[in-house]
């Protein structure tokens, strides 16, 4: 099994240069942001996994942690912690004291990407701290997957294809290896602004989860 700490992405990671650059720029523009990729946030012997796209520019990647300071962390952690998923107080701070209960959070891509758009050759060149990531994870048992590309970077990495398991709000997906793949809706502004995603179709979902891993 691979150690988790190979899922993570250095600091000065180059591989994508159009993110590299991006950051360089952010870094002079906003020395006291996290600016690097960001690392995922909960125990390594999770048994559920969440997956979103990538950090946002003035959430994940100004405080260094998934979901914090950006809209879509409003939707996720209450939910978390409403189910038990997570224990504390959540802030929209790292270091609010917030922790995961069985959950682990990461995303497709770990850099922000300019407009918040990762490019596919970036999801492609970032997939392999995924495939590490879930290899790494001793008691996996569920992923939930937000959002289209997060769902399609999971079965790249997990190396399967993508007509079997179509995306789909609440779809659940067992896949081969024993692992149960759950969809939603990427909890954005975007989505929740419009009605595409309310609180309680993300709540069913989280909700679903909980009690399969409970099973």
């Amino acid at each position: 099994m691979p150690s988790i700490s190979a899922s993570q992405p250095p600091r000065d990671c180059t591989l994508c240069p159009r993110l590299y650059g991006f950051l360089q720029a952010q870094r002079k523009d906003h020395p006291d942001w996290h600016n690097a990729p960001v690392p995922s946030f909960g125990p390594a012997d999770a048994q559920l996994l969440i997956v979103g796209l990538a950090p946002g520019l003035r959430g994940a990647n100004r405080t260094g942690r998934p979901f914090t300071g950006d809209y879509a962390g409003k939707l996720l952690y209450p939910t978390l912690l409403k189910f038990g998923l997570a224990k504390g107080v959540f802030l929209e701070t790292p270091d609010d004291g917030l922790q995961l209960v069985n959950t682990r959070i990461t995303n497709g891509v770990r850099c922000v990407p300019p407009q918040n758009k990762p490019e596919l050759a970036e999801i492609k060149t970032c997939n392999s701290f995924l495939a590490t990531e879930l290899a790494a994870m001793p008691k996996l048992k569920a992923i939930l997957a937000l959002g289209g590309i997060g769902h399609n970077a999971v079965l790249t990495a997990l190396k399967l294809k993508r007509a079997p398991y179509p995306f789909g709000h609440a779809a659940l997906h067992e896949l081969p290896n024993g692992l149960l793949l759950a969809n939603s809706y990427h909890c954005s502004r975007l989505n929740t602004n419009t009605g595409r995603l309310t609180t309680a179709m993300f709540e069913d979902v989280v909700k679903t989860l909980k009690a399969r891993l409970a099973a």
